[in-house]
């Protein structure tokens, strides 16, 4: 009888001991985000606190992108034109582009009088971009991605998701 119950349940009971004993939950979270027009593909992430997250971002459209994370949105001239309140304020984030590590100002737009945030802008067809960052416990809630490109148009025709961040 004890090796009918070990063949049977043995297998599941080292699995559940060792995914109990497993630092971090096995790994970074790997997520990819199309950006097309005008939306994002998937228009919901949800990620946890304390989690390290490998977001690459594709522009699968025929206009440039741009991805924000944040809440509140502000405008500009009466347009949207960013968050007042930004995601990656206070957040440590690398990126990459073909496997190689790049300077995070390659992909920020000059800002504008009025935008501010942390954003990554991607023309047309132009390679993707992983940001690799861990996601800090006082983020825990629910955030707006957005996309503010043409002065605000492509949010407003659309282009946005949520972000959320789990416990």
């Amino acid at each position: 009888m004890k090796r009918v119950f070990w063949t049977l349940f043995g297998p599941l009971i080292l699995g559940l001991w060792l995914g109990a004993c497993a630092p971090g939950g096995g790994g970074p979270l790997a997520v990819q985000i199309a950006m097309s027009e005008y939306q994002f593909e998937p228009n919901v992430v949800r990620v946890k606190a304390g989690q390290e997250v490998r977001l690459t971002l594709v522009n699968k459209g025929k206009e440039a992108h741009e991805l924000m994370v944040g809440r509140n949105v502000v405008t500009h001239e009466g347009r949207p034109a960013g968050f007042a309140q930004d995601f990656f304020e206070g957040i440590s984030v690398r990126a990459e582009r073909g496997g190689k590590p790049i300077d995070l100002k390659e992909l920020m737009e000059e800002e504008e009088e009025g935008a501010h945030g942390f954003m990554v802008a991607l023309e047309p067809g132009e390679e993707p971009v992983t940001l690799i960052f861990t996601v800090p416990s006082d983020k825990v809630g629910e955030w707006e991605m957005g996309c503010f490109e043409n002065d605000g148009s492509h949010w407003q025709l659309g282009m946005q998701g949520k972000w959320i961040v789990q416990p």
